[in-house]
Formats: C-alpha cells, structure tokens, sequence
C-alpha cells in the first residue's frame, strides 16, 4: 500500500498543478486503493482455498493478522518505556522519535509518558478496534473472505497516515482521503468509546468528560479516543507539542487527577485488549447466530 502511494504522489505531484486536477487524483488514489485492497485480499483467498479450502483459510488469517496493530502498539510502548525506566531520559526520546511526529529531543519524563499514552490511546481505534469492526462485518457479509474489509479499511487507514495532511503539499491530494478514513472510523470509535465507559464502571463520568472535552479537538476520531482512555484512567492528555520547533497547542483532554506513570500506559495497554476480546467474543457469538438461523 506504502510503495503504491508513494508512487502516486510522485506522479501527481510532477504532472498535475492545479488545485482541482489534485483533489481528483486523490479520489482516484483513494477509491482505487481501497476497493483494489479489498479486492486483492478476495482474489488471493479465493486463489488458495481452489487448491484447497485449508490453504484459503490460512491465506485469509494471515491477510487479517496483518490489518491489527495491537502487538506492534505494545512493543512500540515497551521500546520507550524500557530506558525511560532506567533514567536514560536521551536514548527514550530517540525510541520516541521513531513512533511520534513531534519533536523530541528536549522533552521530559512526564511529557515523554503523556506521548506514550496519547500515541497508544489514539492507535487503539484505527489499529486494533476498527479492523476488528471490520472483520467481524466482513465475516458477517455472504461470499466475501474475513480480510476483505479489514484491509480496505487498512488501506484507508494508511493513506491518511502518508498524505491526510493540511499541510502542503497535500492539502488538495489528501483531502478525499482524510475524509473518507474520518468517516469509515466514526462508528468504531464510539463503539470503543461506549465499551470502554462501561468497562470503567462510571460510564456516565466518562461521556461527560468526552462531550466536555473531546469535541475540542479538530480530529472527529483521535480526541474522543484519547479522551475516553484519559477519563478512565484519571489522568489528562493534550497541551502543546512542538513540530520541527512551531509550537502545537491541542485542546485538554480529561482531568488531571492523577499523574501518567508507566503503570497507567499499561493499565491502557489491558483496556485495549479487553475491548478487543469483547468484541471478538461478541461477533464469534453473533456470526454463530446468523449461521445457526440461515442453515
């Protein structure tokens, strides 16, 4: 997906100028990787399980292995956390340089805490939770293979990553698809909110804080994401971060009532795994239904 995108923008960017041809492109950039991903994943299962259905079953599990990100999200916070818990304040901004986009090199223990769990809280939903919504969807879907909306959505996913930006110069040739990831991530992320507030055992406390808090923030996804693991927690997420030395305030998330510590990044690495076996234990027991009543 990386290498196909990559050489897209190389093209666009060196015979396309105007504003519109690129906004164009991007639709065509978005819509043709999406479906083409999907489509991909459908043709590779269907290829194996001819030679035989074993063969697509393990085809179509290795395809929607690679759409999760929660293995990866915990060694990424393993990675920082190790020599920060050692006092070596510089070889844990490099590890942090590696997994974050704002500046590290001058950042403390706290604020190198607060980006750990920003970073885990905010991957929790597009990397873990919506593939996993996805998959149970796909699954639930007569003739497509489980992978099959998962990696459309990974490829969704992915091209807001490399070119959802403001910033030029893809303003124009990311717009579509920062759009289309913000939607196809909507419905996810407030059921990961909703699981989470019941998972607390102060759901109320914890929506209250969301529509408090979580509507400030420009992204209609991350912050109420964020902001439901800063609730749950106790602690508070956001303020400002620097980018190549231009100064990023982003609105307070949650209240401060305890401080971000190794153990609460943990604790939110549990709560991601929580939500995720919940889910995967109620969409084997509702594909099971479904199946029980169609034969």
């Amino acid at each position: 997906m990386g290498w196909v995108i990559s050489q897209f923008n190389y093209f666009a960017f060196k015979y396309l100028k105007s504003e519109q041809f690129l906004y164009w492109a991007g639709v065509v950039l978005g819509l043709g990787l999406i479906l083409g991903s999907g489509a991909v994943s459908w043709l590779i299962v269907r290829a194996t399980g001819q030679l035989h259905p074993f063969l697509g079953i393990v085809a179509d599990s290795i395809l929607l292995a690679s759409c999760f990100a929660g293995r990866s999200l915990r060694t990424a916070a393993e990675d920082v956390l190790q020599p920060l818990k050692a006092g070596d304040l510089v070889q844990a901004r490099a590890k942090l340089s590696l997994y974050v986009g704002r500046d590290t090199q001058e950042l403390s223990a706290p604020e190198i805490l607060r980006a750990v769990l920003e970073t885990v809280a905010e991957n929790a939903t597009d990397g873990v939770m919506a593939p996993l919504f996805y998959a149970i969807a796909s699954a639930s879907i007569p003739y497509t293979n489980v992978a099959f909306l998962p990696l459309a959505y990974k490829a969704a996913s992915t091209l807001d990553s490399m070119v959802g930006y403001r910033e030029a110069p893809y303003t124009h040739l990311g717009r579509f698809s920062a759009r289309l990831e913000d939607r196809l991530t909507w419905l996810p992320c407030r059921l990961t909110v909703l699981t989470l507030a019941l998972r607390s055992g102060k759901p109320r406390y914890v929506w209250r804080i969301c529509q408090r808090d979580a509507i400030k923030d420009p992204s209609p996804n991350s912050g109420w994401s964020e902001c439901t693991y800063a609730a749950v927690l106790g602690v508070q997420l956001g303020g400002t971060n620097w980018y190549r030395g231009v100064a990023k305030h982003k609105p307070l998330l949650g209240d401060s009532i305890d401080p971000i510590t190794v153990g609460k990044i943990h604790q939110a690495l549990q709560l991601t795994r929580y939500s995720f076996l919940t889910w995967l234990g109620l969409g084997i027991g509702a594909i099971a239904i479904l199946n029980y009543k169609y034969y």
